[in-house]
């Protein structure tokens, strides 16, 4: 026969097998479906995602030929790269060019001849809503031009045709509860304008702005500034002017008209120039610039890195399907071998079997690909904020992804089709599967290569090379995937004591390791990558919320006053603040002391203003270690958990942190009573409140105490205007106070903005200036978007002189999103081969099955017994996994901790706090409710009943 008819003959066996054990064909067929599916939809979605260089310029320029931009600099020459995007002076230029000289650039005389163009203006501007008012910014520009298609495009309504017209962005309108046909005022002009339409710009989905004619908003603001001082002025460099050109027709803008602009201070980014560049020695601006180095490389090596990682993933878990497919046609196999077949011939039928239902998986992965690329287009549009162009295909990358699942297919059929060549016909032909002791080298290479693989990876850690942390974490998974079989052997004698059905799961997965050992090493080799990520990304949040500088204690929020002169506004912004926002209790009341002139108001001369500053005793006990000499040494010496200490100690509070105040400077001493206490400070002592009723100050950082008392060195020095208004006037004078305080615990030294609270009646006593600064409320919980746009229109009734300052937690909505994105991939995963593992081991046991059944198990029996084989397999590769993925996260934290001792060698104030912290939460998720979950599952699809089976002979 030769070597063509015999791979016929092998592939027509191989098909007929497929088409008579459809379940199982189809399970191969969705487990290398799956991978090719997904990685031909991200192929898909990157490649339109990724916007070419003429969809760029579409979403920058429209339909226009050019972009022109005075740079503000006047009729100076500048240089430019081709893209338009970079540019400087050349090096002969002068360094400074006097205010006198700059003028004015005449920017639509750099035209060439014969062009069209549209100007356009942006001014960032605060505007009503539904909810309240909010910030946005404004453009001039005539909309409905054909010059903007493609960069601007109308969703609903109609585009402005009048100067009392605007359009706005979707993402505006959803932010502001607005709709088309509502009136929107802009303040500061007080002009109202009515929303026609509704547009969006297809690179910029997120983005929340208005459109109007040109002429509409700009100009009128400026006039009703110009004869009104009380109208809010154009915010200063901030109004934005560009013109949009369409060239001659058939020449557009070329390099020449682009030197020629530069010529005028005119920065040009023009659409043939930036897909067509010039030559390099054409571009003056070339000579000087720097190539960057290519990521290719990495990027290539990443790629491979992820497709090897998915071809291991389907080899584990269709290999085992390949297996009990090849015992189950072992007399199919026998019997081609007592017709004269040979081993290789025999391999052959059990290879095309794996490269009929990879193709075939291949096939329906791709399509079911383009698919679901199409179906989701507008959320993953959405989700990555911006259109795509066109759906981009590459058809060598479409093909080399369905080779992949081809080659993966015959792959997983590899090891089962070298198992089924060395069996005998007579066991074929028998059903005896033969006995085969496991091998006693490969755990013992596996732990070698495992102890190898942690060893390389720490290494790299403390080291710093990534690239040996990532090769070491993978020596080590494949150590650990070794020792797998070994493990799952052992796992048989675990069940001696327990009842019989989770006996006998454990004993058949111990018996049958061919098909568990690749379930649970897939398990593991998902987990171990989710474990891994999760662990790094909860240890970096929490040294990040360690990092974090908060400006007011969580939970609360500061009404403040803007200008301390108009203070009888509060009043009506407390009534603001109190319906607006989820406020409980009654304020606090927040004062400002200082001594002198309070030059953070009338931004006085240097020389006249006064300061309040707490004077921290000398000595050892006062000062903070990780300052001055020896600092270096010590902070090297030192754990991190003792490093941490003691920059949270009293005496390091203040130099490590910012020093933001609530005050009018960085002295953070404020006046208030005992409800500060309690709802900022969260100090329910009722010894602290008795000290400030008596006149007492309570200080927060007891670094800046002695024998119970502080120093308040106090400057009052006082200006021209001052000395004729003021009510303190007088002499300039140093006085140094020192007052007995309350001393809070070493906890209260981390209250942000606060240092000590002053009584009123100890400030009038010491002659020192003290006014109401605002209100301190506790949040019941975080302010929408609507309540902040509703508390601010509120206090812009109110007076304008107020604002409210909410706490800045550190941001983790983004990690938490990343965790639970982890969990989920794993858990499927998990429970996909859990699934694929039980339902092989019922197609595989269903002789033990009906031999239950045939000495008196209950029906029941079946179910229970597909349920903890399920378990068994989820939660030995949950484990497994874990411990696997702990290696790489460990490893790179040590990358972390390596990095952030050289910077404290350079400050010994740096962090060098590089915690380990177990994310829990996605632990828990995979090992206990995944594995509990599949088992459920398992017993609920497995039917009780017993199905005859029919006698052989």
């Amino acid at each position: 026969m030769s070597l063509f008819s015999g791979w016929r003959a092998a592939f027509r066996i191989a098909r007929r097998d497929a088409l008579r054990a459809k379940g199982r064909s189809a399970l191969v067929v969705a487990m290398i479906a799956l991978p090719v599916l997904g990685v031909t939809a991200a192929d898909l979605t990157y490649r339109s995602a990724v916007p070419t260089v003429a969809e760029e310029l579409t979403a920058d320029l429209g339909a226009a030929d050019a972009r022109f931009t005075d740079q503000g600099m006047g009729p100076v020459r500048l240089e430019q790269m081709p893209d338009g995007i970079l540019w400087g002076l050349p090096e002969d230029a002068p360094e400074t060019l006097p205010e006198d000289e700059r003028k004015s650039v005449d920017v639509p005389a750099t035209f060439p001849k014969g062009s069209r163009y549209l100007t356009e203006q942006s001014v960032p501007a605060s505007v009503t809503t539904r909810h309240g008012i909010t910030d946005t910014r404004i453009t001039e520009l005539d909309i409905a031009d054909p010059l903007l298609r493609g960069r601007v495009e109308l969703t609903d309504g109609a585009y402005p045709k009048a100067r009392n017209e605007m359009a706005a962005t979707r993402a505006f309108i959803k932010a502001s509860g607005l709709s088309v046909g509502d009136r929107v005022t802009v303040r500061g002009p007080g002009q109202t304008y009515t929303l026609t339409g509704a547009v969006e710009l297809p690179a910029e989905l997120a983005e929340e702005s208005l459109f109007a004619l040109p002429g509409a908003v700009i100009a009128p603001w400026q006039r009703a500034a110009d004869k009104d001082e009380d109208k809010e002025i154009l915010p200063p460099q901030t109004h934005v002017v560009e013109w949009l050109v369409q060239g001659p027709p058939g020449a557009g803008v070329s390099w020449p008209d682009v030197l020629a602009a530069n010529e005028k201070g005119v920065v040009v980014r023009a659409r043939q120039v930036v897909l067509d560049p010039p030559p390099d020695s054409e571009v003056p601006m070339a000579a000087t610039m720097w190539g960057g180095e290519s990521r290719s490389a990495e990027l290539t090596a990443a790629a491979a890195t992820v497709a090897a990682m998915a071809m291991l993933e389907i080899v584990l878990l269709a290999g085992p399907a390949f297996a009990v497919g090849a015992r189950r046609s072992r007399r199919q196999l026998g019997l081609v071998g007592s017709c004269g077949g040979t081993r290789s011939q025999v391999r052959a039928v059990v290879l095309a079997g794996g490269a009929v239902l990879g193709g075939v998986g291949a096939v329906v992965g791709v399509g079911a690909g383009f698919a679901l690329t199409a179906l989701f287009r507008p959320m993953i549009e959405d989700f990555a904020g911006s259109r795509f162009g066109e759906l981009t295909v590459r058809p060598w990358e479409i093909l080399g992804i369905a080779v992949l699942g081809l080659v993966t297919g015959v792959l997983a059929a590899l090891a089962p089709a070298i198992v089924a060549g060395r069996q005998s016909v007579l066991e074929s032909l028998t059903g005896h599967r033969g006995v085969r002791r496991g091998s006693r080298v490969l755990p013992v290479v596996g732990s070698v290569v495992l102890a190898s693989g942690v060893a390389v990876a720490v290494y790299g850690g403390v080291s710093g090379n990534t690239t040996l942390v990532a090769g070491g974490s993978v020596l080590a998974e494949l150590g650990l995937l070794c020792c797998i079989p070994v493990i799952v052997g052992f796992l048989g004698r675990l069940g001696r004591r327990l009842p019989l059905t989770p006996r006998i799961a454990l004993r058949d997965a111990a018996r049958n390791r061919g098909r568990t050992a690749p379930a649970v090493a897939a398990v593991m080799a998902a987990v171990a990558g989710s474990v891994a990520i999760a662990t790094y990304t909860s240890s970096s949040t929490a040294e990040k919320e360690y990092d974090h500088q908060p400006n007011l204690t969580a939970g609360t929020a500061a009404l403040l006053t803007a200008d301390p002169a108009q203070k009888a506004e509060l009043p009506h912004a407390r009534t603001a603040v109190e319906q607006n926002l989820p406020v409980s209790g009654a304020p606090a009341r927040l004062g400002r002391v200082w001594a002198g002139s309070d030059c953070s108001v009338y931004y006085e001369e240097e020389d006249g203003c006064g300061s309040l500053e707490l004077v921290k005793p000398t000595g050892k006990a006062h000062s903070c270690p990780l300052k001055g000499k020896g600092a270096k040494e010590l902070a090297l010496r030192i754990s991190a958990d003792e490093h941490k200490r003691l920059m949270n100690s009293p005496a390091c509070m203040d130099e490590n942190h910012t020093m933001i105040s609530l005050g009018s400077d960085s002295n953070k001493i404020v006046v208030g009573d005992a409800a500060l206490l309690t709802s900022y400070v969260k100090l329910d002592d009722p010894a602290a409140a008795k000290a400030l009723a008596a006149g007492v100050p309570v200080l927060l950082n007891p670094a800046y105490a002695k024998d119970g008392e502080v120093t308040l060195k106090a400057v009052h020095r006082y200006s021209e205007r001052d000395k004729n208004h003021a009510s303190h006037p007088g002499t300039a004078r140093t006085t140094t106070e020192r007052l007995k305080v309350y001393v809070a615990p070493d906890r209260f030294a981390a209250t942000p903005s606060i240092r000590m609270i002053m009584p009123q009646q100890t400030a009038d006593r010491l002659g020192l200036r003290s006014e109401e600064l605002g209100s301190i409320y506790t949040l019941t919980r975080e302010p929408t978007d609507a309540e902040q746009q509703s508390v601010d229109a509120a206090l812009e009734q109110a007076g304008k002189n107020a604002y409210v300052m909410t706490a800045n937690s550190a941001e983790r909505k983004d990690d938490e999103v990343i965790l639970l994105i982890l969990a989920l991939f794993a858990g499927v995963v998990t429970l996909g081969a859990a699934a694929i593992t039980t339902g092989l081991s019922k197609a595989d046991a269903e002789a033990d099955l009906t031999t239950l059944s045939a000495v008196g198990a209950p029906p029941g029996v079946r179910r229970s017994l597909s349920g903890f084989q399920c378990l068994v397999v989820a939660l030995t590769g949950v484990l497994l996994g874990t411990a696997a993925g702990l290696v790489p996260a460990i490893a790179l934290r040590l990358t972390d901790l390596r990095e952030a001792l050289a910077d404290m060698r350079v400050d010994p104030m740096q962090s060098a706090y590089t915690p380990i912290v177990m994310p829990w939460g996605t632990i828990a998720l995979l090992a206990l409710v995944v594995p509990v979950l599949a088992g459920l599952l398992a017993a609920a699809l497995t039917s009780s009943r017993l199905k005859l089976a029919r006698r052989a002979g």
